[in-house]
């Protein structure tokens, strides 16, 4: 048997989801008998059966994954509740399971899975997926690609009319209709701080807060989500400043950004330049300027021609 053969052959089996006991399955993924299919690939010892042999593996393998999405989504767990999420999470990596070397990208396609099975958030729809999306959005900041920045020198001298900023790939722009952001850092904050509270307690504290939240109005909030010196922030930021960094990001000039951010604008005409200096300044001092890809593409092929 060839070896991509045979490490599809183990992969059907240890991706299988566990029974309810969380063992393996006693049914092939081919519909015939598990200990039959485990012998046809595995080896046993004079301790374990090739069932029991890749049993380890299958269940190694559902504890590891649902812990990193445990990890990686507490926000989301607390809005549905531990056992809603670890069943939610069962069924999603059933449906979607791992396609990538690195557990990084478990959660990557959650939040389009979450908009099509939408049972698993029935309750809570709007919050549970301005979480997830917040979620999302704090892996790809935290680890996301960074090109060398602009300056704010760099700003000065060039003409509105006619340049283009990019936006550092790893800026994640949210619009959310709850404070998810402040309900994510009260979850996280409640599980680092040490107490002797039992894990009971700290559980029904977090409902307690997913229920104040949820009763809310919702509300247009406009977030950056950024990393500065290895870590990951939560900007909250005006409508206008969010037009504007989407029209940037989307290729518009900086004068034609300006135009379309202030449409509707409750910024008086007077404060607007302010405005607009004081937001460039800052997110070029946080680094979020860079050059457009249309740019860097160009400026290749220039070269390559040259």
């Amino acid at each position: 048997m060839k070896l991509l053969a045979l490490q599809r052959a183990v992969a059907r089996a240890v991706m299988q989801p566990l029974t309810r006991s969380e063992r393996m399955q006693r049914k092939a993924p081919s519909g015939g008998r598990m200990s039959a299919y485990a012998a046809r690939y595995i080896k046993p010892n004079d301790r374990l059966t090739s069932f029991e042999r890749l049993e380890i593996y299958n269940r190694q393998y559902w504890f590891r994954v649902l812990g990193s999405l445990a990890e990686d989504f507490p926000g989301l767990r607390a809005v549905l509740g531990g056992r809603r999420f670890e069943s939610m999470c069962k069924a999603y990596l059933t449906e979607r399971p791992s396609r990538s070397f690195t557990l990084r990208n478990l959660g990557a396609r959650l939040e389009a899975w979450l908009r099509q099975n939408p049972g698993w958030i029935r309750d809570r729809r709007v919050l549970a997926l301005d979480m997830v999306r917040l979620e999302w959005a704090d892996i790809e900041a935290f680890d996301g690609q960074a090109k060398p920045a602009l300056r704010t020198e760099d700003l000065r001298e060039a003409e509105p009319a006619s340049l283009l900023l990019g936006i550092q790939p790893y800026v994640q722009l949210l619009e959310l209709h709850y404070p998810a952001d402040d309900l994510l850092l009260e979850v996280k904050h409640g599980d680092q701080t040490p107490d002797r509270a039992s894990n009971a307690v700290q559980e029904r504290r977090k409902r307690s807060k997913v229920r104040a939240v949820a009763k809310l109005e919702p509300a247009q909030i406009f977030l950056a989500v950024h990393r500065l010196d290895f870590s990951v922030y939560f900007r909250r930021i005006e409508r206008e400043e969010f037009a504007l960094l989407s029209a940037l990001r989307s290729g518009k000039t900086v004068e034609r950004a300006i135009e379309s951010a202030f449409r509707k604008s409750s910024v008086p005409a007077a404060d607007r330049a302010a405005f607009v200096q004081h937001s460039f300044q800052t997110w070029a001092t946080l680094g979020w300027f860079c050059r457009p890809e249309a740019i860097v593409r160009g400026k290749k092929v220039r070269e390559e021609r040259a």
